[in-house]
């Protein structure tokens, strides 16, 4: 049984910026429609992902620990860290922002992390578990990271609302930098990821198999 020739085979690549198809043979090795450079694969890719993973890692301790706002009521302020902050909301009936924050604060990294700490190491163990449920959940990543700026958001709006009132104000903390720094860092790890990884080893099972069919009928 033969498989339909990939990309590779036909000295094709998309190109990574405007998603043309380009002959990689071509010099120099550019695309023809932007002038971007072409590359068979993402450059570094597994090694790239880990690095911004657990770059993100080491930022999100400090994003949940430090305050990301400080609440000022006729006088008297007091700091808010994120799990603070969506308690405070959700005592105050406030349960929908409560709930924004804590999906893209909380729910969302978590996700994130869990699901790009499978797709790498299953990619390392070269694991022919769920390869088409695994290319859904980066997929399903890709789309989340869009979303994740949503608690830096809120705290914006709320900050702007709240500055209307002349007894209260809204200043945002430090945890609010390390907190969009773990959304950007995951963001680049997910972009570096290259989820064609994920079905390498069973291009390479079927060509071996394909070769071992052809010696036996040659014998």
């Amino acid at each position: 049984m033969t498989t339909p020739p990939v990309a590779s085979e036909l000295n094709l690549c998309l190109c990574h910026s405007c998603g043309l198809a380009c002959d990689i043979t071509h010099n120099p090795h550019e695309c023809e429609r932007c002038g971007a450079p072409l590359h068979r694969r993402k450059t570094n890719s597994l090694a790239r992902t880990w690095a911004y993973l657990l770059a993100s890692l080491v930022f999100y301790i400090p994003a949940n620990l430090l305050p990301v706002m400080n609440t000022k009521m006729v006088g008297s302020g007091a700091d808010s860290t994120i799990m603070s902050g969506v308690l405070e909301f959700w005592q105050h009936g406030a349960w929908d922002i409560a709930l924004i924050i804590f999906i893209a604060s909380i729910a969302v990294p978590g996700v994130k992390f869990v699901a790009l700490i499978l797709l790498l190491v299953t990619v390392h163990r070269d694991s022919l578990w769920a390869r088409k449920e695994r290319s859904k959940l980066y997929r399903f990543v890709e789309v989340i990271g869009y979303w994740s700026m949503l608690d830096v958001i809120v705290v914006a709006l709320v900050a702007s609302l709240v500055k209307f009132q002349a007894l209260a104000d809204i200043e945002p903390r430090p945890g609010i930098l390390f907190f969009g720094l773990v959304v950007v860092f995951t963001m680049l790890s997910a972009m570096s990821f290259d989820p064609r990884m994920i079905w390498d080893q069973q291009r390479d099972q079927h060509s071996q198999t394909e070769e071992d069919m052809d010696e036996v009928a040659s014998h």
